[in-house]
């Protein structure tokens, strides 16, 4: 039934085992259907997100119950396209049920409808600001529309001595790390469960829908679900490589070879470098080949660029040029 608008083989037994049968904890689902239990998990956020099921906490396990099979149907009817639910949207739902929002007072838990919204009311809490401000970005390239809202705010943050630390996935383009404004701080993780950001560790905000930034966002003030999102960006913070980690790796070179490649990149010859140093033209290239072949590089441009990368021949302010030298 389900299965023909995008869910799982998974989802739609467990929707159908719901439906007939009545409200289940997971583990029955999962000894009644035989299904193990990262399956019945996965088909449960599946079906929480087309808005198939709805969550009790009767029990010790809680339980689950399916809504209407009309409502659900005209619901995903409503798609032009099937519903798919990817790996963030699971992810993203994962985090949202375990802050138990259910649970969270009505006064502590506020609705932005639109992005804009978001923009405004993310601009008023910056501003507010004074001590720290994390960032997940989940988005795999920022749009030039985001950046430019959000510079500004980052800047402004940093400005005033508020710490500023931002996690972000790994460039599409496979540019390197920065942070966004000079000063603060940012780190790359392979994996990142929800768009966040945390506010003096008082309020917390992220998108109501993770594959829809336009629909909003939700703010939460709540002592509780805040702590819990900021030990969220923290565990993924201190999990990843720091950035000093991804530098490039020294690069030792001999006595002869780092007075050859200094003499090299102030631009002398090959002819010029044997000159200063005493030694023949063939031995020159004969050092530059067998450098480049420990380096794993293929010719002087890449050379360079490693040797460059790795600070490995600081130049001197001045190369004394040979007589006769080109």
């Amino acid at each position: 039934m389900l299965g023909r608008w995008g869910l799982s083989p998974d989802a739609d037994l467990i929707y159908r085992r719901l439906a007939l049968l009545g409200p289940s904890s997971r583990p029955q689902l999962g000894r009644q259907l035989g299904v193990a239990p990262a399956r019945v998990g996965q088909a449960l956020d599946e079906l929480a997100a087309a808005g198939a099921v709805r969550h009790s906490h009767r029990g010790a396990e809680g339980e689950w119950s399916a809504v209407d099979v009309d409502v659900v149907l005209a619901r995903v009817r409503r798609h032009r396209s099937p519903v798919v639910i990817g790996d963030r949207y699971r992810q993203h739902l994962a985090v949202v049920a375990g802050l138990r929002l259910e649970t969270v007072p009505a006064v502590a838990v506020h609705r932005m409808p639109t992005r804009a919204a978001a923009r405004r009311r993310i601009a008023d809490l910056a501003a507010a600001e004074r001590h720290e401000h994390l960032a997940i970005n989940t988005e795999d390239v920022i749009s030039a529309a985001a950046a430019a809202a959000a510079s500004p705010l980052d800047r402004a943050l940093v400005a005033r001595g508020v710490r500023l630390r931002t996690l972000g996935l790994a460039p599409r383009d496979g540019s390197p790390d920065r942070p966004l404004v000079a000063g603060g701080e940012h780190r790359r993780a392979e994996n990142l469960p929800l768009k966040l950001m945390v506010f003096d560790r008082r309020n917390a905000l992220f998108p109501t829908d993770p594959a829809d930034f336009e629909a909003g966002a939700i703010e939460i003030d709540d002592p509780d679900a805040v702590a819990q999102l900021t030990q969220l960006f923290y565990r993924i913070w201190h999990a990843v490589p720091h950035p000093r980690d991804l530098e490039v790796p020294p690069i030792v070179l001999t006595s002869r070879d780092h007075r050859i490649v200094s003499l090299l990149a102030a631009g002398l010859s090959e002819e010029a470098v044997a000159i200063e140093l005493g030694i023949s033209r063939r031995t020159v290239a004969y050092a530059l080949r067998a450098l480049m072949d420990r380096l794993g590089v293929e010719n002087r441009f890449q050379l360079a660029l490693l040797l460059g990368a790795a600070n490995a021949v600081p130049l001197p302010p001045t190369v004394r040029q040979p007589e006769g030298g080109s």
